[in-house]
């Protein structure tokens, strides 16, 4: 897998978005990419204004066994970074969630992780117009046995996105347990939110 690119981008106010990023757009595939690059961008205001310091990243948590912020942020991402490297390249579309490299600069270190998320933000706006809704894909997995499913490329984006909150939700534990305050929508679904009839970006129900 080859290193995120250097670049910098910092996450701005929902008023920021162009009409395709806001959800204003009718094509299903930019609504998408719109969750994508929110619940990205969570994780990007995250590490950049609410944290302050790397051994945040790898403090273990009490509550979760084994886990740490730097590893779910590490984790989620790397489901985006499998399935925009396999959209991407020449098909046939086969990829599996399973192939992932651990212990990586982002778990650890507060500057990696705002690249790395950054990036991934970017290469979601950049591959997923390119990409049709419907496109086949091959999904190996192990569950734990060996199981191959056919699925499509708007599938498994919606897929990244919702893994993305699942793990937010429990980062938002870790936080608290180092006394740190998240917004009210961190780590929570779209459709939990558009039931709360939440004012968040993901809260609206035109999206």
């Amino acid at each position: 897998m080859n290193a995120p690119s250097r670049v910098t981008i910092m996450s701005g106010p929902p008023s920021t978005l162009t009409p395709v990023e806001s959800g204003d757009h009718p094509d299903p595939l930019a609504h998408l990419v719109f969750v994508s690059t929110t619940v990205l961008r969570q994780a990007l205001d995250f590490v950049s204004n609410v944290l302050t310091d790397d051994d945040q990243l790898t403090r273990p948590s009490k509550s979760l066994p084994g886990s740490t912020i730097g590893k779910h942020l590490r984790h989620a991402r790397d489901h985006f970074t499998l399935l925009l490297d396999c959209a991407s390249g020449d098909g046939p579309y086969i990829f599996s969630y399973d192939t992932r490299t651990r212990n990586t600069p982002m778990e650890s270190s507060l500057s990696e992780a705002r690249i790395a998320l950054a990036d991934t933000i970017s290469r979601v706006k950049a591959v997923a117009p390119l990409a049709k809704l419907d496109q086949p894909m091959t999904l190996n997995a192990i569950t734990p046995f060996p199981q191959t499913f056919e699925t499509t490329f708007g599938r498994e984006l919606w897929f990244t996105g919702l893994h993305a909150v699942h793990h937010w939700s429990m980062i938002r534990v870790i936080a608290s347990e180092q006394g740190l305050m998240l917004p009210d929508d961190f780590g929570f679904a779209p459709s939990t939110l558009v039931y709360k009839g939440s004012d968040a970006p993901l809260g609206k129900a035109k999206i």
